[in-house]
């Protein structure tokens, strides 16, 4: 069993927390600053309860600030809006990431001209090599970024086969990551390893795919699924 440190409260923070937590797996919640986080009252825009709320049911779970949850942690799950990713990242101490695996699956959303979002990163670059050129001592893998968040920790809410994708230079970060993914229930299959991080630039702009989609199906439970010409599937 490994410590993570899943940085993010949100809906998405909530659900890989909760769900390492079940395996086994020491978590710690890192937030920009605890006592705010522990005040608010209000749901989230999916009418989730607030983190404090959510909390009372999972009490093996810590909560600390994004430097102290980095201090503790043998793995970081980067589940920040992807505005604030890079901020939250730079309030850990460079030793404190040195060497550590970031599973990255925030994506660069901006809701400024409002709904549906459009990318602030796009084409040329992606959230993913930017966390890795800026944090060149963390092994950044990009995965879990393309689906909503209960899929990713339990991909059986979607009968049948259905991919998930991973991004990173490192081979031996993504072979732990697809480990982790497999103990979510992921099977190997349906993990499909597309190469280093430049990669993740088409992960991170089948966003705006999948907002179109949510909206024409009406409903998050959905995923994408790759078909190989040639080859037979499970």
């Amino acid at each position: 069993m490994a410590k993570f440190a899943v940085f993010g409260t949100g809906t998405v923070g909530q659900c890989l927390a909760g769900r390492l937590s079940e395996l086994g797996n020491t978590v710690i919640v890192g937030t920009r600053n605890v006592e705010d986080t522990m005040a608010r009252t209000e749901k989230d825009m999916y009418g989730n309860p607030p983190y404090a709320e959510w909390l009372k049911n999972h009490p093996g779970i810590l909560t600390g600030t994004f430097k102290e949850a980095a201090s503790k942690c043998d793995i970081i799950v980067n589940c920040t809006m992807g505005h604030a990713s890079m901020d939250a990242l730079q309030s850990a101490e460079a030793t404190d990431l040195k060497g550590k695996i970031l599973i990255d699956i925030a994506n660069p959303l901006d809701f400024s001209g409002g709904f549906p979002p459009s990318l602030l990163i796009c084409n040329t670059d992606s959230l993913g090599e930017r966390i890795q050129q800026a944090f060149p001592e963390l092994q950044v893998v990009k995965t879990l970024n393309t689906m909503n968040a209960w899929l990713m920790v339990n991909p059986a809410l979607v009968p049948g086969n259905h991919t998930v994708f991973v991004s990173g230079n490192d081979a031996g970060a993504k072979g732990t990551v697809k480990g982790i993914l497999s103990s979510f229930g992921w099977e190997t299959y349906n993990i499909l390893d597309l190469g280093d991080i430049t990669t993740a630039r088409g992960t991170e702009m089948l966003l705006p795919v999948w907002v179109r989609l949510y909206g024409a199906l009406q409903t998050p439970m959905f995923n994408f699924h790759i078909n190989i010409a040639g080859k037979n599937q499970p």
